[in-house]
């Protein structure tokens, strides 16, 4: 019994192992490279898929391939480097990938449909993009409060060394340096 794997549960798979990893990178370099040429090898596989469909189906088709190989580009991109930016490129290929195959969509409407559509279809996209940017914000605030906070504990750390003398005092600035990253 030969199963074939849907390229959506093994997007749904990176994404997973993505969760798991989202605090520091997770892939070597040689399971990253397989990985990518896995990833363009179902985009091939989705894009001829797509070869079968004529007209607009054919275009929603294209559109959803190329996100879906986007999106888990981006994906491996974050989990080899675990970066916060790559994470947020990620998000990004998520929402404009929707929105690509949205728009896509639309396009077999007509008239006020089609208008209403494409609205609907910009509205979600500036809603994801709006988010996004707030998460970003969101992490700056908590970075910069992370950082006083490491200051102003060291400052105290430094303090309480300023009581010994000689070594003792080296050694206790040294390990206060080192304990809050100074």
């Amino acid at each position: 019994m030969n199963k074939q794997i849907r390229p959506s549960r093994i997007l749904c798979a990176l994404a997973l192992v993505g969760l798991a990893g989202a605090a520091s990178a997770t892939l070597t370099k040689p399971v990253y490279n397989t990985a990518k040429d896995e990833v363009k090898a179902m985009y091939k596989a989705e894009r001829d898929k797509c070869d079968s469909l004529s007209g607009n189906a054919k275009d929603v088709c294209v559109e959803r391939a190329k996100g879906q190989e986007k999106v888990a580009l981006a994906n491996l991109e974050y989990q080899y480097t675990g970066k916060a930016k790559d994470h947020s490129d990620y998000l990004e290929a998520r929402y404009e990938a929707r929105y690509q195959v949205a728009k896509e969509m639309c396009d077999a409407k007509s008239g006020n449909a089609k208008d209403v559509c494409m609205s609907e279809a910009k509205a979600e996209h500036d809603k994801a993009k709006a988010d996004l940017k707030a998460n970003k914000k969101v992490t700056e605030a908590q970075n910069d409060a992370m950082e006083a906070k490491l200051k102003a504990d060291y400052k105290v750390a430094n303090e309480r060394c300023d009581a010994l003398s000689g070594d003792a005092k080296d050694s206790c600035q040294a390990s206060a340096k080192a304990r809050y990253f100074q």
